[in-house]
């Protein structure tokens, strides 16, 4: 299992999640509130409006999970922080892994 973590503009990250949910290559998204963003782009310093999604999703779906975010994302550099799960609840991990597809053919 693993987390991914990125970040979007709020009108934007429910259309993320469901998308993804849809094609099965997550299990669950959490969009949490907007929150205030500042950082370095293109040699300035920036504030925006995003929503934090944590996604959960099975470790050998990272990649194509990571695809789909950066065709679906509207920045040009999104976000994308992979997290390994060390430890969970065995009944939540078997949830995820029974959530998404087993393969991307399915």
């Amino acid at each position: 299992m693993r987390i991914i973590l990125t970040t979007a503009p709020p009108p934007d990250a429910p259309r993320l999640a469901r998308t993804l949910l849809e094609e099965k290559v997550i299990a669950c998204c959490n969009i949490l509130p907007p929150a205030t963003s500042m950082y370095w782009w293109k040699g300035e310093i920036t504030t925006d409006t995003e929503s934090l999604l944590v996604i959960k999703t099975r470790a050998e779906l990272i990649e194509p999970v990571m695809n789909r975010i950066r065709e679906l994302h509207p920045y040009d550099v999104p976000e994308i922080v992979v997290i390994p799960v060390e430890t969970a609840f065995e009944p939540y991990v078997n949830w995820v892994r029974e959530s998404c597809r087993a393969t991307l053919e399915d």
